[in-house]
């Protein structure tokens, strides 16, 4: 099952091995207290800790009526 991206970029802060310490700050089991965005070969993706970014909102001020009709 595909949540996300294919290609999943390691970063510590969503490895299945570490926990949060501080934010910015992993405890990892394999290398210790690393920051967020390092990573390591024991990386295991955990999709539950991984925010995606927020999607782009819509600019609506150039739009009028005559964009909505056929």
């Amino acid at each position: 099952m595909k949540l996300f991206q294919t290609a999943i970029e390691p970063r510590c802060a969503y490895c299945a091995r570490g926990r949060e310490l501080d934010p910015g700050q992993i405890v990892c089991p394999k290398k210790g207290v690393m920051s967020a965005g390092s990573h390591c070969g024991a990386f295991r993706y955990d999709p539950l800790k991984r925010v995606p970014p927020r999607p782009a909102k819509l600019s609506t001020a150039n739009l009028n009526e005559e964009d909505f009709k056929l």
